[in-house]
């Protein structure tokens, strides 16, 4: 009784912690924050000078004092303390006392995370003023998000094109029948257009250069319309600014070899599937989800080498954050087994 009451006037939550972003979902107001994972520090002091958006400016451009980091690498915990910082930032950005009572919160984490991480990102939300947490894996929020049909004895694919991960898993009657990951994923794609140019043109570039030349004109699909965008760098000869002009095909030729390695793991897990939910992945198809699924022509090419229909799904960078809201606006119709409910009222139990 005190729960449902405390959850009608509480600011329950919802997050999505991400390696490239966290997105907050408040119940009843929806998706209220989007921001970077980057937390920037001061190396003498341990002050954090910026977190989110102003902290992702300064990457590669900090004084030697000053150090902006991504605290979530490959979809794992690369540095518990900063995330901790990271986390109660926001939840408190959103909370901002506007309620006395304190909020349920829902986080995702990658499927490959430990019970030590999950545990880091619970006690996380609690310091930060959560009443109750629960860590839900992001294929299942991703597929709630979607909207997938997950409690009916039928096989869902979801193929969750992250930041940091890859999470490939087959859903059916509310659980994950068997998932896989690789660590290849946005950030990858990102480093082998650096490693690209670096080789072919000798030119040195950034991250946020190379992310934005992929969204730009990227595609990963033969046949793609060609577009072309002017790129600036350094020269690794003479060690001057530089200014090339690149094109669609420069791009697909760079992630030739990331994507190999996806494909190989969504091969692997088609071929784990179960007979009967293969046929239903058959009529149903695959869904993408996440970031990299925007990538140009990356349906088309998954739909090509695996001979199913692959769909993108409408926000696709939305899915996650919003089924954990959902999971919080339908608890009580939601199989909590599917769930690592870690907050104090199951510790007591």
């Amino acid at each position: 009784m005190f729960n449902f009451l405390y959850g009608l006037f509480s600011n329950d939550m919802g997050i999505d912690l991400g390696t490239a972003n966290v997105l907050v979902y408040v119940k009843g107001r929806g998706i209220v924050l989007r921001e970077p994972s980057v937390v920037a520090t001061n190396r003498d002091t341990g002050e954090i000078m910026a977190v989110g958006i102003d902290a992702k400016r300064m990457l590669g451009r900090t004084p030697a004092n000053i150090t902006a980091v991504r605290p979530l690498r490959n979809g794992v915990i690369a540095d518990f303390d900063t995330t901790e910082r990271m986390i109660r930032y926001f939840i408190r950005k959103v909370h901002a006392r506007k309620s006395l009572l304190h909020p349920r919160i829902v986080i995702s984490v990658p499927s490959a995370c430990t019970e030590v991480e999950r545990r880091a990102v619970r006690e996380s939300a609690e310091r930060a003023g959560a009443r109750e947490v629960y860590v839900i894996e992001e294929p299942m929020a991703a597929a709630i998000g979607a909207e997938l049909p997950v409690h009916e004895p039928a096989g869902n694919m979801v193929v969750d094109i992250g930041g940091g991960t890859t999470e490939v898993a087959v859903i059916s009657l509310g659980g994950m029948v068997l998932s896989n990951a690789v660590r290849v994923a946005g950030d990858d794609f990102d480093k082998a257009i650096m490693e690209y140019f670096k080789e072919k043109e000798n030119l040195i570039i950034g991250e946020r250069t190379a992310e934005e030349a992929k969204i730009k004109i990227g595609s990963v699909y033969p046949g793609s319309q060609v577009r072309e965008m002017e790129i600036k760098g350094r020269d690794l000869v003479t060690g001057l600014p530089k200014t090339i002009l690149i094109s669609t095909d420069d791009i697909r030729e760079s992630l030739n070899e990331p994507m190999k390695e996806m494909l190989k793991v969504i091969k692997e897990t088609l071929n784990q599937t179960p007979p009967e939910l293969s046929a239903d992945i058959v009529d149903r198809g695959i869904v993408l989800i996440g970031g990299g699924a925007l990538l140009g022509g990356i349906d088309k090419l998954l739909s090509e080498e695996t001979k199913l229909p692959v769909h993108v799904v409408d926000e696709p960078m939305n899915c996650v954050v919003m089924g954990a809201g959902k999971y919080l606006e339908q608890m009580q119709n939601l199989r909590k087994n599917q769930l690592y409910s870690l907050g104090t009222r199951e510790h007591r139990e």
